[in-house]
């Protein structure tokens, strides 16, 4: 071998070296993804409307995000939420089912209902003392605007086709037969939350089923009922994704949802939106009550 030769051997090896090491640098990512808000399919909330929701396609986003920065080794979820829907609530867990890498939860002031159930699945759960979670259960609300009509003189004239068909209007109490229906689809839906906890946490049915009473719980006593794993705050969550991505001092980014543009609203506003807007300006809060009411044939069960 001539001096030439080597010292292009040399420089290659140095080269080389230095792209590992700086690969290996580069592979020592845990994102940190903020979920704050009620559980729901549409964001119809944005610049116009204030505040935020935890949808699907939100969460879809950011671990597509995660997915396709070859840098990062584990996601820690920031969840700040009431819960809402059950069907959102049920995509976003099928969602972060898919995640090949360790996923780490660390909760706000409330991780409730919906909230708790997105965070069941997690690799682990970090809550502070003072954070408010549980309320593992569901709830179903039907609005009976009869005696509001009568007041009102007014008399709805309701055609049907089907026998429960308008067990949903509103307008008149629910049958026994009704009730039983609710009841029978409101149990069911328990029960997948239910199921839902117990493979996230390694716990018995039964056992969750005993927790599972609505109530809600502090950090501190979720952790003591087996519910949460950790105590402490958001450093605390990246600290413990970090050692279950067997990486030390890892590089930390945060995923900020993308903050509508004011044309992005004004081309998205929709009826509703619109309607969202005026109400508060001109409508009473018996007015927003029946109007919602009225425009909702399907009041829906909730993780909530």
């Amino acid at each position: 071998m001539n001096k030439l030769t080597a010292i292009i051997c040399l420089a290659v090896l140095i080269i080389m070296s230095g792209m590992t090491g700086s690969c290996s640098l580069a592979r020592n990512k845990v994102v940190v993804i903020s979920l704050s808000g009620p559980i729901q399919y549409e964001n119809s909330t944005s610049l116009f409307f204030g505040g935020g929701a935890i949808t699907p396609e939100l969460v879809r986003t950011q671990l597509e995000r995660a997915k396709n920065d070859g840098r990062v080794r584990a996601i820690v979820l920031q969840i700040n939420s009431p819960g809402g829907s059950v069907a959102a609530s049920q995509e976003i867990v099928n969602l972060l089912e898919q995640v090949n890498m360790p996923v780490v939860v660390s909760m706000s002031d409330l991780a409730a209902s919906g909230g708790y159930y997105i965070s069941a699945g997690a690799d682990k759960i970090v809550a502070l003392p003072g954070t408010l979670t549980g309320s593992i259960g569901v709830i179903s609300e039907l609005p009976n605007l009869k005696g509001l009509f009568d007041k009102l003189g007014i008399n709805m004239q309701v055609i049907a086709s089907g026998e429960h068909k308008d067990m949903y209007a509103g307008f008149r109490d629910l049958t026994p037969e009704e009730r039983a229906i609710e009841q029978e689809m409101t149990d069911q839906l328990y029960a997948q939350f239910v199921q839902v906890v117990a493979k996230g946490r390694h716990l018995s049915e039964d056992k969750v089923r005993a927790l599972a009473t609505g109530q809600l719980y502090t950090g501190t006593q979720a952790k003591q009922l087996g519910l949460v794993d950790e105590l402490g705050g958001l450093q605390t969550a990246i600290d413990e994704a970090a050692k279950l991505a067997s990486t030390s001092k890892p590089e930390v980014e945060y995923y900020e949802p993308t903050t509508p543009s004011i044309l992005n609203d004004l081309l998205g506003l929709s009826l509703q939106k619109l309607r969202n807007l005026v109400q508060p300006a001109s409508l009473s809060a018996q007015d927003i009550i029946l109007l919602d009411t009225l425009t909702n044939p399907y009041p829906q069960p909730e993780y909530r």
